[in-house]
C-alpha cells in the first residue's frame, strides 16, 4: 500500500520535511516514488510548497496519507474532511487524563456554585435595599406629620398682671 509521509531533512535541530511517497512498509529516509513537495515547520506561519494536482492524483489512485499530513493537508484544503487524532495514548495514561478531567469539571462545577451563591446574595442585598429605599421614599408621603406653630410662651411677668 503506498502512503503519502514526511521525510525528515536539513541539519541538526534545523527540521525541514520532504512530502514523498512511498511503500509504507519501507524507510522514510530510503528511496522514494516521488516528491511531492516540502514543508518547513521553522517559519511563522509554517511553509509549505506542495504540488496539489499531484497529491490529489496519488489520492484517488488509493495512496493513504499518515495523520500529520492529513492534518496539514486539511489546512491548506487541499482534501475536505475532519482532521485526525496523532496522539496514540495507552490505557493508563487515558485512565490519569479521565481522573483529571473529572477533578477539573468537579473544580469547575465547585466555582460556579459559588458564583450562583454569590449572584443570589448578591441580588437579595440589592431587594432588600430596593425595599427599604422604597419604604422610605412611601413613609414620608404617607404620615408627613404637619408642624403646628407652637404659641410662643408668654413671659411670666405679662400672666402675672
Amino acid at each position: 500500500m503506498l502512503s503519502i509521509r514526511l521525510s525528515r531533512t536539513g541539519k541538526r535541530k534545523q527540521p525541514l520535511y520532504r512530502l514523498i511517497i512511498t511503500e509504507k512498509s519501507q524507510d522514510p529516509w530510503g528511496t522514494y516514488l516521488e516528491n511531492l513537495g516540502t514543508y518547513n515547520p521553522r517559519t511563522n506561519p509554517a511553509t509549505i510548497n506542495f504540488k496539489v494536482d499531484r497529491i490529489k492524483d496519488w489520492i484517488s489512485k488509493g495512496a493513504q496519507c499518515t495523520e500529520t499530513v492529513w492534518n496539514i493537508l486539511i489546512d491548506q484544503k487541499v482534501v475536505e474532511g475532519e482532521k485526525r487524532k496523532t496522539a496514540k495514548l495507552s490505557i493508563r495514561r487515558k485512565e490519569v487524563m479521565a481522573k483529571k478531567n473529572e477533578e477539573k469539571t468537579a473544580k469547575a462545577e465547585k466555582a460556579a456554585a459559588k458564583a450562583a451563591e454569590a449572584a443570589e446574595a448578591a441580588a437579595a442585598a440589592k431587594a432588600a435595599e430596593a425595599e427599604a429605599a422604597k419604604a422610605a421614599a412611601e413613609a414620608p408621603a404617607e404620615s408627613a406629620p404637619v408642624e403646628e406653630p407652637v404659641a410662643a410662651e408668654k413671659p411670666a411677668e405679662e400672666t402675672a398682671a
